[in-house]
């Protein structure tokens, strides 16, 4: 079955390019449209009320665009909105959310370390999920900042290696070997990060398992695409420069003037 209609994906901000990124490698084929809510970001200081009316603000206007699926792109939206989104929605939902499963199954240690927001580290859906690994230790740090920072372009910055520095200095001496990152904002972090971890420390995000969740939704019952040429789509409510630059490729950013 064919479906030409886009795929849609919004995050609080340009994080979720990351797993933008992994959905177009993917899938190249497909129309994507890209939600940038950057003028909102972060997400993870918000109450789970507000992160809730956002995330319907952004569905309505990808649902406006006649989106066939939306990919929840940011993990603190997913962890305290999927469960609304398909209470009041038709569309499918795919969200993402920190890869805790992956890192304690293959832990040598017993020890691994999760970088995420406030948002997520609090919510009931990431708490559900840390509990079936009793067995392993989780070291929990809240990314104070780091979202800040990556959405001024500042990634490389040494604000943001003195934060990292502060954030993984812990976890390394208390034996992690996984490094879970609970951001899609993070990844783009992943050159710094090498940088401060040992060699023998693991780092695991969640695009690439993203991207083939998004394969099997459309190859089971969504549909592909059977146009070419389809450019992909980006919006943003803020300055188009940093996700331009972040996006690294000859891509038309539009800017949406209302509030979403």
């Amino acid at each position: 079955m064919n479906n030409n209609k886009p795929i849609g994906i919004f995050d609080s901000g340009i994080g979720g390019t990351s797993i933008w990124k992994a959905i177009h490698h993917l899938l190249p084929q497909e129309k994507t449209i890209y939600l940038a809510d950057s003028k909102n970001a972060p997400y993870g200081q918000k109450s789970k009320e507000e992160i809730i009316a956002l995330c319907m603000k952004n569905t309505d206007l990808l649902l406006q665009m006649d989106c066939k699926l939306i990919v929840v792109a940011c993990n603190t939206a997913t962890t305290n909105a999927i469960k609304e989104l398909r209470a009041n929605y038709a569309v499918p939902f795919i969200g993402i959310e920190p890869a805790i499963k992956p890192a304690a199954l293959n832990s040598k240690t017993q020890k691994i370390g999760i970088l995420a927001t406030q948002g997520t580290l609090i919510s009931e859906l990431f708490n559900k999920t840390a509990e079936k690994f009793q067995t392993t230790k989780i070291l929990e740090q809240v990314g104070h900042g780091l979202v800040q920072l990556i959405e001024k372009g500042q990634i490389n910055s040494p604000e943001m290696t003195a934060l990292l520095e502060s954030y993984l200095r812990p976890m390394i001496e208390a034996d992690i070997d996984y490094l879970v990152l609970g951001c899609s904002h993070y990844p783009y972090l992943i050159p710094q990060i090498k940088k401060i971890l040992p060699d023998h420390i693991h780092i695991i995000d969640s695009g690439e398992a993203v991207a083939r969740q998004t394969q099997n939704l459309l190859k089971n019952g969504v549909g592909f695409t059977d146009l070419t040429n389809n450019k992909p789509v980006f919006y943003t409510n803020t300055n188009p420069t940093v996700l331009k630059e972040i996006l690294e490729g000859d891509y038309e950013v539009e800017v949406i003037e209302k509030d979403f």
